[in-house]
């Protein structure tokens, strides 16, 4: 059977892979995956071999070449067989190799819950940006599973289903490659709706006679009109609209079946792009052209590549149809999209570089994504924050505005004059004054619409954009730019601010300002994880610091009172711990009722407040947690952690992640790897499968509880740490 299925795979690229050595390197490829899944079955009882078969037979239909089928037979074996990277490479190459890997690294994410999937939408589009033939073996590989989806638990073909339809069919649209696209669709919709795709497709099928019957007279009268006006080099085909665009209407814009006018379309592909507008003049001169539905994609391409000519017109019998008209260029691209320009052609050098590069130049959005790969934070919020700027402003875009120039600028539905202008440049946007759309001023939050042309003011001396703007700002792109604009300016406030209070501080104890320095800052302040002047300025701006603190230890190392100071500070805290043992110094004090609040549990190198209360004496807060904004300013005290502490505190710690047998387990292993002892535990899981672990633990300091929390980070499905203020 697997010898037939790889017969049919020759049979699929014969036509255009002809060199023995590549033949040959395909058919070794085969023999590996065959011989190492060899015993491994489908859940549908067919031998696993079929599966990778099936892949690269599809990616031959988009005309792949040897390294991308190789890749595809390949791209499940170092994954569930005992065949390495390594081998990989020494037997086919390092390019290869790289594919697998790609194929390997998105196939091992999983997007089923919210924690994940952030992180790997964008380990997937990364992937993308490295080389794109990753994703057109990702997508083929989808689409197979689709197709054989009937094998699987319900609630997998559903999840399977639903991530197919929120990334891969996206991502098969913005590649240009509308088979795939349209098959991925259909299919992911019996799963996901299944009584609405079932109504489609048999309303679709009652009146399959009839509606056939239509494109073929309207093919007939069309054929006759070119033929009379001379246009002779020509193909024409008809078409009804995949079920799921069907569906999209009828849920999204509320629409019955029947008033869907554009069921029947009729494609028209002529040899060159005037022939397209003859082929236009013809249809309208003799059809009834419904208005604005007319879209000129050859003069203004999406940014997927296409390129055709669109109208939608009635016949003399009442019947509606669409027409599109393009070249055989334009109909391969709009077939196949990116794939198409990476079709193998015998005795041609393929780079990747180059041709990763000239894509870019085609598809502005995949140029977009590759600068976003450069400069990604792959942090947790960086990964949310990248997908969401791709998945809300790439493969959701889908209004199409012009500049003075005449260039097209794609942005997220509902976007405004400050989404265009961030999209242009991020000084553009951070300058900006005000917008003209069609010659006329508006405000800055005019919804924009396709077709508008928007220009934008700038001034120079512009202090930059404000909070509102964030407000007014749809893309992620704009958001994210106007968001770190803000951010560094409150911190540039902070940090003048802190140095103001620090000098002034400085100055009233005569202190020589030159004294803090980085070696200083380090010296005295790196338990609170200080490192630098400017850190210190940022602390003492946030009111985390106090100035008298820094005054205080630069007059001890300005008249070398070290050991002085020292020794002061260890007869303080001997008095003022020796009944507590909390480690906290209060100056000026001696043996006052010292307590650590429950609500946020301090722990030395916490930057941490003393309020006293009526009742308890001197309670201790982290300086940030929520109970101090309701304090009284005056009973607050500044309170300091002595340097030498030798015990062990409580604190919280709060772990999120995707709910699973073990997790609990591999959490408290972690923490046991580190010998920090466990207080207490209690874990819980939503709805949403989220599972929350919180945690006492009793730890010596914040190094430490940074490391605990490192650790705790590389089990697997756990999205936060953070601690746990009551």
């Amino acid at each position: 059977m697997t010898d037939l299925l790889f017969d049919s795979l020759k049979n699929s690229f014969s036509s255009y892979i002809h060199h023995d050595e590549d033949v040959l390197l395909i058919k070794k490829a085969y023999e590996i995956a065959r011989d190492k899944h060899e015993g491994q079955m489908r859940k549908s009882g067919d031998p696993y071999i079929t599966h990778p078969i099936a892949v690269a037979i599809i990616l031959t239909e988009l005309s792949a070449g040897p390294a991308t089928i190789i890749a595809a037979l390949l791209h499940d074996t170092v994954e569930d067989t005992d065949y390495t990277l390594k081998d990989v490479e020494t037997t086919f190459g390092k390019e290869i190799a790289e594919m697998v890997d790609g194929v390997t690294k998105i196939g091992k994410l999983s997007f089923n819950t919210v924690a994940s999937q952030a992180d790997n939408h964008q380990k997937m589009l990364l992937a993308m940006a490295k080389d794109i033939r990753v994703v057109l073996i990702k997508i083929a590989d989808r689409l197979h599973n689709i197709r054989t989806l009937q094998s699987m638990a319900p609630e997998k073909q559903y999840r399977i289903a639903s991530e197919t339809l929120e990334i891969y069919a996206p991502l098969a649209h913005r590649l240009g490659i509308f088979r795939i696209k349209a098959e991925l669709e259909d299919k992911s919709l019996r799963y996901t709706d299944g009584p609405m795709y079932y109504r489609v497709s048999n309303m679709i099928q009652a009146k399959k006679t009839e509606r056939e019957s239509s494109i073929d007279s309207i093919i007939e009268q069309v054929k006759s009109l070119f033929s009379d006006n001379d246009l002779h080099e020509f193909s024409i085909k008809g078409r009804i609209k995949n079920i799921y665009s069907i569906y999209k209407k009828m849920v999204r814009d509320n629409r019955a079946f029947e008033d869907i006018y554009d069921l029947l379309a009729v494609r028209i592909i002529v040899d060159k792009v005037e022939s397209c507008y003859q082929a236009l003049g013809i249809i309208h001169a003799n059809f009834t052209p419904i208005p604005r539905r007319f879209k000129d994609y050859i003069a203004v391409p999406k940014p997927n590549m296409y390129q055709s000519l669109h109208t939608t017109v009635l016949a003399e019998d009442g019947t509606l149809f669409e027409v599109q008209i393009r070249t055989h260029e334009m109909d391969q691209i709009a077939e196949y999209g990116v794939a198409a320009h990476w079709a193998y052609k015998e005795n041609k050098t393929y780079s990747k570089e180059k041709e990763q590069f000239e894509i870019a130049q085609k598809l502005k959005w995949y140029g977009e994504l590759l600068k976003m790969s450069e400069d990604t934070d792959e942090t947790q919020g960086g990964a949310k924050e990248f997908v969401n700027t791709i998945r809300g402003d790439i493969l959701e875009a889908n209004v199409y505005v012009f500049t003075p120039k005449g260039e097209v600028i794609e942005l997220p539905k509902g976007s405004t004059p400050i989404d265009f202008a961030y999209r242009i440049h991020t000084d553009i946007g951070n300058k900006m004054t005000g917008a003209i759309v069609n010659n006329r001023i508006v405000t800055l939050d005019y919804e924009l619409a396709t077709g508008d042309i928007v220009s934008v003011k700038i001034n120079k001396n512009s202090v930059g954009p404000s909070e509102d703007w964030m407000k007014i700002a749809k893309s992620a792109h704009a958001r994210h730019k106007i968001k770190s604009f803000l951010n560094k300016q409150n911190r540039d406030h902070l940090i003048q601010s802190g140095q103001m209070l620090l000098d002034k501080e400085l100055s009233s104890q005569k202190v020589d300002q030159s004294l803090i320095d980085d070696q200083f800052v380090k010296k005295h302040f790196e338990k609170n994880m200080i490192e630098t002047v400017q850190e210190l300025y940022l602390e003492v701006g946030k009111g985390l610091v106090s100035p008298k603190t820094v005054a205080q230890k630069a007059i001890g190392k300005e008249v070398d009172k070290e050991l002085i100071l020292q020794r002061q500070m260890e007869k303080a805290a001997k008095q003022l711990t020796t009944h507590h043992e909390t480690g906290v110094m209060i100056e000026g004090l001696s043996s006052p009722q010292i307590k650590l609040a429950n609500c946020c549990l301090p722990i030395p190198g916490d930057h941490i407040l003393g309020y006293v209360s009526k009742t308890n004496g001197i309670v201790i807060h982290h300086a940030a947690c929520p109970n101090c904004k309701q304090f009284d300013e005056n009973r607050l005290l500044e309170v300091f952690w002595s340097e030498s502490i030798e015990r062990k505190y409580p604190t919280r710690v709060k772990i999120i992640g995707t709910a699973r047998p073990t997790l609990l387990t591999e959490v408290v292993t972690a923490v046991n790897a580190l010998s920090i002892s466990i207080a207490e535990v209690n874990a819980s899981t939503a709805s949403n499968l989220e599972m929350t672990i919180k945690l006492k633990v009793l730890i010596s300091d914040v190094k430490a509880l940074h490391n605990l929390t490192a650790n705790i980070k590389k089990v697997s499905d756990i999205s936060s740490v953070e601690r746990d203020f009551k």
